[in-house]
């Protein structure tokens, strides 16, 4: 099994996260969906998968505070709404990245 590719940049900006993974493949994530895509044990069921973040108590403008490096898989990020536990790894934003190549080889 190969390790998913790390990303060559990742830009924060007040409503989205770009990740460029190499230079003709950028996923630029909206700030909000992100925070909606949250894993962690607060926002989702570990053991079911259920998604326990009312989506409701979300602002619609969250943003991304900071984004930390997890080792050489992922990334943390703090947003505005004060959360900040979430771990996105690089496997999982590959496996959801927004682009037109990846959306349309899901076919989403």
């Amino acid at each position: 099994m190969s390790a998913a590719p790390v990303p060559q940049r990742i830009h924060r900006a007040d409503d989205a996260i770009t990740f460029s993974w190499t230079d003709d493949h950028e996923g630029v994530f909206p700030a909000r969906a992100l925070r909606l895509a949250c894993q962690c044990a607060s926002c989702c069921d570990e053991l079911t998968g259920r998604l326990l973040l009312d989506e409701q108590t979300v602002p619609l403008d969250v943003g991304p505070v900071a984004v930390h490096l997890v080792g050489a898989y992922a990334v943390r990020v703090d947003w505005s709404d004060g959360h900040g536990t979430g771990i996105y790894t690089y496997e999982f934003l590959l496996a959801h990245c927004p682009c037109a190549r990846c959306t349309a080889a899901r076919g989403d």
